[in-house]
Formats: C-alpha cells, sequence, structure tokens
C-alpha cells in the first residue's frame, strides 16, 4: 500500500482515473493540465510525484506522424496499485457509479414532466453542464439538453425537419451522437427556440465534439443507449 496521499492528491488521482478510463489511453500531462484547469507544471510535478508513489507509470513516445529521430513526449497511465486504491477508498467503480447516479437522476426528472415542458430541467442543465469535467456525464447532460430543445420545437417545420435528419441517418446511434453536435449549433438561429437555450448550446457545440473524440467505445455505446432511452421518454 502506498504511503498516504493527502486529500487533493486522492482528487487529482481519481480525475486522472476518469480521464484515462474515458479516453482509453495514456494521457499528456498538458491534456490533464486543461482538464482539470490547473496550470502544466502542477499537473506534471503532481504526476511524478504519484509515480513516485508507485501509482503513475511514465511512457515516452514520439509524437504523432514522427517516425524519425526526435524528442519524444512523456504520457503517464495508472498502475493496477492506483486502480486497487481508488476503488477502495470509493467502495467501488471509478467512473461508472457517478455516471449512473448522473444518468439516474436525468431520467427522474424526465419522467417527471411538469406541465408546460422540461423547462425546469433544461435550466438545471444549463447551470450544471458549463461545471462538469467528466466527459462522459458532460455528454450524458449535453445530449439530454438538445434533445429536449430539439423536441420543444418539433412541431415547427423546422424543428420536424431537424428530427427527420436525425431519423434517417440512425439516430441516435454513434453517428446521431457526432450528428447532434451540428444539431446544437442549427438550433442557434432557429426562431421558435428559447434564446438563452439555444445560445448556450451553441457556445457549448465546440467541447462537445471534443469531449466526443475523447470517448472510447465502450462509453460511446453507453451514451448511444441513454439517448435512446431519452428520446423514447420524450417522444412519450
Amino acid at each position: 500500500m502506498p504511503k498516504e496521499l493527502t486529500r487533493r492528491q486522492k482528487q487529482f488521482l481519481s480525475q486522472f482515473l476518469d480521464m484515462y478510463q474515458e479516453t482509453d489511453g495514456p494521457i499528456h500531462y498538458v491534456a490533464l493540465a486543461k482538464r482539470l484547469d490547473v496550470g502544466k507544471v502542477t499537473a506534471y510535478e503532481m504526476l511524478r510525484l504519484l509515480e513516485k508513489r508507485g501509482l503513475v507509470e511514465a511512457e515516452y513516445h514520439l509524437p504523432s506522424g514522427n517516425r524519425g529521430p526526435g524528442r519524444s513526449e512523456v504520457l503517464f497511465r495508472p498502475t493496477q496499485a492506483a486502480i486497487r486504491l481508488i476503488k477502495h477508498l470509493s467502495g467501488g467503480s471509478v467512473n461508472n457509479e457517478s455516471w449512473e447516479l448522473a444518468k439516474q437522476r436525468i431520467l427522474k426528472q424526465l419522467h417527471k414532466k411538469e406541465v408546460g415542458g422540461y423547462e425546469t430541467l433544461l435550466n438545471d442543465l444549463l447551470v450544471r453542464i458549463p461545471e462538469q469535467r467528466s466527459p462522459l456525464i458532460f455528454m450524458t447532460e449535453m445530449i439530454t439538453a438538445i434533445i429536449l430543445t430539439l423536441a420543444s420545437i418539433q412541431k415547427t417545420a423546422e424543428g420536424k425537419g431537424l428530427v427527420d435528419r436525425l431519423s434517417r441517418i440512425g439516430f441516435p446511434g454513434e453517428v446521431g451522437l457526432i450528428a447532434l453536435a451540428g444539431i446544437s449549433a442549427v438550433l442557434s438561429v432557429v426562431e421558435d427556440v428559447n434564446l438563452k437555450f439555444s445560445t448556450f448550446l451553441l457556445e457549448q457545440s465546440g467541447k462537445y465534439q471534443e469531449m466526443f473524440t475523447q470517448l472510447n467505445a465502450e462509453k460511446r455505446e453507453q451514451l448511444t443507449d441513454f439517448a435512446r432511452e431519452v428520446a423514447k421518454i420524450v417522444k412519450g
């Protein structure tokens, strides 16, 4: 068992493991710093400290596309000791438990649809989404917000056209998940969409696409299943 970690070190390690599971590969410290909104030096030094504790391993890779001699970059992956430690501290899965809680909270709110629609849930999502650092939970909340906004105008000509487009590409399969990013941008210019919602979706659409690229096949499949469930509830 590694030497006792501070609370900050445990939180950092837990977030690092979340990102590692979602990207399914070793992580560059610069990407981790951006994800956690900390300085690059801070992220690098913390990873080196965790490496000394036997919780992180460093790997050296040539930059993508560089086949010849050159300066390699350092990437990090967790050790089995880190995974065991976080599971022990959390009493279970490193990441799935928090995602399940977020997912079930949304589905519960969807089933309790208020008279007049889902405006309360949409407003809640607008507050939560910008603060969300987990790509999986961010995508989950964004998918919900986009589908609910789309549902609010589906009786209009423009709304019906967007729904038809998603249906033709097999919504909400993986292609549909990608298409939702574009549709969130399109919604920003649809007159019938609440200005607050449309502006928010436009602002977050770039991050949505970036987060999508960070997810492995398993996480994308989970999101596909979730999107189907949301669409089914909203459709009634």
